[in-house]
């Protein structure tokens, strides 16, 4: 099996809202220098619309409401990845329209096209992007992993459901540091 990490929705904008202040940016860096050194793609996911958002509907609530406020505009402040996070060059950066990293992206393209079957995921917020993300690429058959301090919800109740309740039925739930010492063991 070949795996990648994904890092979903770490965008600046996202990260002032949701940072908590528990450490979030120096646990998911771990993940990603951990993936790196043992040669796991790392792949970005960010969510963008186009100027005049031609791609929201009015039935989607929440890009609707995105929308409304002007929000992750394609270019505009607050849409570029977290500098504490940043892709290096020649990692993959994916632009998604809906929460799910697959909606309206190449997502599944590069996956595939990489031999990549196994997917461990890492994002804000888990009630939307993980959780969409899940939900779809366990219906595309990949194999999955979430790194459950490696996700982050303004609801930390809501959160901690998802992780200890829902997410094992479909995949691997694992923290950050018992991840990373997996694959420095491999």
């Amino acid at each position: 099996m070949s795996s990648a990490l994904l890092v979903m929705d770490v965008q600046q904008a996202i990260v002032n809202i949701a940072d908590d202040g528990s450490g979030y940016l120096p646990r998911v860096r771990r993940a990603i220098d951990a993936a790196r050194a043992a040669g796991i793609p790392v792949i970005y996911v960010v969510i963008a619309f186009r100027p005049g958002f031609p791609e929201v509907g009015t039935r989607n609530r929440a890009p609707a409401a995105i929308a409304e406020a002007g929000l992750y505009v394609e270019g505009a402040p607050g849409t570029e990845i977290h500098p504490a996070l940043a892709p290096r060059p020649g990692e993959v950066v994916v632009t998604k329209r809906r929460a799910s990293a697959f909606s309206g992206s190449d997502l599944d393209v590069v996956l595939r096209a990489r031999g990549i079957d196994r997917l461990v995921l890492t994002g804000i917020a888990t009630s939307a992007v993980v959780l969409s993300t899940l939900c779809q690429a366990n219906d595309l058959d990949y194999g999955l992993t979430v790194l459950s301090d490696g996700c982050l919800d303004l609801d930390p109740e809501l959160h901690r459901v998802l992780v200890e309740r829902l997410f094992p039925q479909w995949a691997d739930v694992v923290t950050v540091d018992e991840w990373t010492t997996a694959v420095a063991a491999r």
